[in-house]
């Protein structure tokens, strides 16, 4: 038998993402792919796949994972959950190669939303329209990973073991460029968005984050002609709250955005919880350029500044490398 990934336990919402489903919006199909492109791509490249490659998404609810068919190598990174083989503690980030007889169990922690596990050589799967990445509102793509499933896996070359220390996540604000209907609110409402702390509503999911706060004051209403939406648009209703669409969007919205959170930071808003605060501050074109090209940089940097997970798993040895607990995968701030 072929190698295979066995899912023995998993959390609502545990699915496969790859860089996502594009060239379908047009006929209202969803992007889908990872809520956290950074940790997504970075799981990827520590697995030796290319960086846009289908990975596990894991949520709150965790996961549990094991092989059949044999070892392969899996790189994992995200959130700083808790990360344990046959019950020792991994490091944040990194690669190990998972035996027939091991257990992966990967669990929330103290904080982050989103974590991802990719198998070296990915997964032997028909792609639909393209793409791996699971859509669960239009049903696209499959469905969520339960306990039971067997994802078959591409023959890969055995990859030796990695530790990736991660930096903290900067807790600034997230960036934003206004716009294209900043118009479309009063100068008052445009200050108060970047003057004012907003929580995350529990109602958020990986359709939309809906923040809690003062309402934003439309000057010219709340309607527009319908164009389209990309990741991180914020667009503002009736009630006047904010809502950041994030990777199930709908293709197409007929709200007004005030503007749109800089793609460098979409992972680290995305890895806010229900309850947290963000504040947001205006930027431009060139700084959100800027951020991305370092953000970029970083993640594909993870091979080079990740070390061999040598000497065993024990406390001690991970001790001794000096890892960040509690960190998160993110680009270093400008």
């Amino acid at each position: 038998m072929s190698a295979h990934l066995l899912i023995r336990a998993a959390g609502p919402g545990t699915t496969l993402q790859d860089g996502g489903r594009h060239g379908y919006l047009r006929y209202g199909v969803s992007a889908a792919g990872p809520m956290d492109w950074q940790s997504h791509g970075r799981a990827n490249i520590l697995a030796g796949n290319p960086e846009q490659a289908a990975a596990i998404e894991v949520g709150l609810g965790g996961i549990e994972i094991s092989a059949e068919g044999g070892a392969i190598s899996l790189g994992f990174a995200g959130a700083p959950f808790s990360v344990m083989l046959n019950g020792q503690t991994l490091p944040p980030a990194g690669r190990i190669r998972l035996g027939p007889d091991d257990r992966l169990a990967i669990k929330a922690g103290a904080a982050g939303a989103w974590y991802y596990l990719s198998p070296a050589g990915g997964f032997d799967l028909a792609p639909v329209m393209g793409s791996l990445s699971t859509s669960l509102r239009s049903g696209i793509g499959g469905k969520a990973l339960g306990a039971g499933d067997r994802l078959p896996l591409r023959e890969a070359t055995a990859l030796p073991e990695l530790a990736l220390g991660l930096r903290a996540a900067s807790s600034g604000p997230m960036r934003v460029l206004l716009g294209p209907q900043d118009d479309y609110f009063t100068s008052a409402a445009i200050e108060r968005f970047f003057s004012t702390a907003y929580r995350l509503a529990p109602r958020s999911d990986r359709m939309g984050y809906r923040l809690e706060g003062p309402a934003l004051d439309h000057a010219k209403g709340f309607n527009i002609v319908s164009d389209g939406i990309e990741m991180g648009a914020i667009q503002v209703p009736g009630d006047g709250k904010p809502i950041v669409l994030m990777a199930d969007r709908q293709s197409t919205g007929g709200y007004p955005k005030i503007g749109y959170v800089i793609r460098a930071d979409i992972g680290r808003l995305a890895q806010l919880r229900a309850g947290e605060t963000v504040r947001f501050e205006a930027v431009t074109i060139d700084v959100a350029r800027r951020e991305l090209f370092a953000a970029l940089g970083n993640m594909r940097e993870s091979l080079a500044q990740s070390f061999p997970l040598g000497g065993g798993l024990s406390s001690e040895f991970l001790l001794s490398q000096n890892l960040i607990s509690g960190a998160q995968s993110m680009a270093e701030e400008g």
